[in-house]
């Protein structure tokens, strides 16, 4: 099926607290989650709030990462949207989970740009790519 691109929706649960009201620590993590799904980092904006959390943007030439952190209840959410056949976005989120040390994901593929009709576009959300997912150390375990 030709789509023009990913959308990746991440629910990180069980995450490290100091790590996601750490503004430096959220945008390095992010940066290198875009570099690491092959992608072209562009801009960034970051934001800490008081007394806390993080929300940002990584913005990439194949579309964006998105975050917002949650330390209280250890949680952050994550989008990761690509274009192109180049990305691997999957790679990124590996990435982001692991860097932000989750205990639990849970994640949601939509596929989206999918042609239907002259000048229409629509999405599909794939329920086999719905998951909940444990972190080891390096690898991540289905459940």
């Amino acid at each position: 099926m030709r789509t023009l691109g990913t959308h990746i929706i991440i629910e990180c649960s069980g995450c490290n607290p100091d790590i996601l009201n750490d503004l430096e620590a959220v945008k390095r993590i992010l940066t290198e989650a875009a570099i690491a799904a092959k992608a072209e980092v562009r801009e960034r904006a970051f934001h800490r709030f008081a007394p806390q959390g993080v929300s940002g943007v990584v913005v990439i030439s194949e579309s964006h990462l998105s975050i917002h952190t949650w330390p209280e209840y250890g949680y952050a959410a994550l989008d990761i949207y690509t274009c192109g056949e180049n990305t691997m976005p999957w790679k990124a989120c590996d990435f982001a989970a692991r860097e932000f040390e989750a205990k639990n994901i849970k994640i949601t593929e939509i596929k989206r740009g999918i042609p239907v009709g002259e000048d229409l576009f629509s999405h599909e959300v794939n329920p086999v790519e719905e998951k909940n997912v444990r972190i080891s150390t390096q690898v991540a375990v289905v459940s």
